[in-house]
């Protein structure tokens, strides 16, 4: 029996550690299986149903739908254990692509459906992995290197997606479906389990019961509205600046070739998250909001000038990515080990709220103005977030000083 181990090879009988690097390469994986179809969703859908109204009012339904599903991740993974609600997660991201490849007003919204739900799963198991396997003090860096081992399938990945897209319509979807596949393969690979405190078939609670605890702490809630806010820039550049553009007269692959060059700012994480860490959490998440705040109001005014509009536009996405750098940080630092999965769950819902409030603001808007008001209407949200960041704590994320022998640590102000 021994003689047998021996001849195993040291990787297959105990697997490394996960680190920074290894999520950033599955975080790069499911990038390019989400990549593909940015652009190409949200025209397929106009395509599919018509005008901009009618697009809002969809994705407004899918947002709800995917809201309650998150809910319910937690008591799967219970079940199911962590690595197989991951499983599902994948699965259900490729039978979306698949699905949508279909085309049509039926089979395209159903698609998009279960990507939702696919991506929802898929971050909400993420998420609770990188808590367990990343230290405190490297979750900054684990960020930056997701982001930026992204960057090449979110700079590249829309202006294609809408290429293939225009020359055979199913292409992109076929592409994405094979990248979740890919996923897959790399997640079993990698042998993350089921956690470090994930123990198969104990039931945990409803997340739902965390509510309280999250309500309870400033800094959760903080974080959750950053993300929230956020996204709610990303759904306005992402959705409605394609469509603008069509509108506008500047065609279908302008749109495409705007969000690639808006990823293409991911490259620059890694000096963003240098000049994040010679600053503060707070000064980074304040300057993303402000950035990109004026952007998307100067976007708005110059709407007589589409490909102006445009330019301003991408600034304001690349205040977005400082935004990804750093507003997630103030959430993740604060997470307690034992509420890891449940504080993971809520975090994750803010994709969610976003894909309800943005779809719904949206239709709202577009009853008393014209497309650019979307982006007037974003300028007022990401303006709020600007507001809140000013009551983080000055040192936020800073590195501590190691104590002298005999010294008593420092008193810190409470953090808000």
């Amino acid at each position: 029996m021994a003689a047998h181990e021996r001849r195993i090879p040291e990787f297959l009988r105990h697997a490394p550690a996960p680190g920074v690097r290894g999520f950033a390469v599955l975080a790069a994986i499911e990038a390019m299986a989400r990549g593909i179809m940015l652009s190409v969703y949200p025209l397929a859908m106009y395509q599919a149903l018509g005008d901009a109204e009618r697009v809002s009012e969809v994705y407004f339904l899918i947002g709800c739908v995917a809201l309650v599903v998150s809910m319910f991740v937690p008591s799967i993974a219970s079940r199911l254990t962590r690595r197989w609600t991951f499983t599902l997660g994948g699965v259900m991201l490729g039978a979306g692509a698949l699905t949508a490849s279909q085309g049509g007003p039926l089979f395209t919204p159903l698609g998009l459906g279960l990507t939702n739900i696919g991506v929802v799963t898929f971050f909400i198991c993420f998420n609770a992995y990188v808590l367990d396997f990343i230290e405190r003090t490297e979750l900054g860096r684990s960020e930056t290197l997701r982001l930026f081992y992204s960057s090449l399938a979110w700079m590249i990945g829309p202006v294609l997606g809408v290429a293939l897209w225009r020359l055979w319509e199913p292409a992109p979807f076929l592409i994405a479906a094979a990248s979740a596949a890919t996923l897959l393969a790399v997640f079993w690979y990698m042998r993350l389990g089921n956690g470090k405190l994930i123990a198969p078939g104990k039931p945990r609670p409803n997340p739902l019961r965390f509510l309280p605890r999250f309500l309870a702490q400033p800094r959760l809630i903080a974080g959750w509205l950053f993300a929230v806010i956020r996204s709610v820039g990303w759904w306005a550049y992402v959705v409605y600046m394609p469509i603008f553009a069509v509108e506008a007269g500047l065609g279908e692959t302008m749109g495409g070739a705007f969000v690639s060059l808006a990823n293409g700012f991911l490259l620059l994480t890694p000096f963003m998250l240098r000049w994040m860490r010679r600053r503060s959490v707070r000064q980074a998440v304040r300057t993303g909001f402000a950035g990109a705040a004026l952007c998307f109001l100067a976007g708005a005014l110059a709407s007589p000038a589409p490909a102006m509009t445009l330019c301003l536009l991408a600034a304001g996405a690349f205040f977005l990515i400082l935004l990804d750098v750093s507003g997630g940080l103030p959430f993740l630092m604060a997470v307690r080990p034992h509420e890891r999965t449940e504080m993971a769950s809520i975090y994750s819902s803010f994709r969610d709220v976003s894909g309800i409030v943005t779809p719904g603001a949206v239709r709202l808007v577009l009853a008393v103005a014209p497309l650019p008001g979307v982006f007037a209407a974003t300028a007022g949200a990401l303006l709020i977030g600007f507001l809140i960041a000013g009551r983080l704590h000055p040192r936020l994320g800073a590195r501590r000083m190691p104590l002298r022998e005999g010294a008593n640590p420092p008193k810190v102000a409470a953090e808000t």
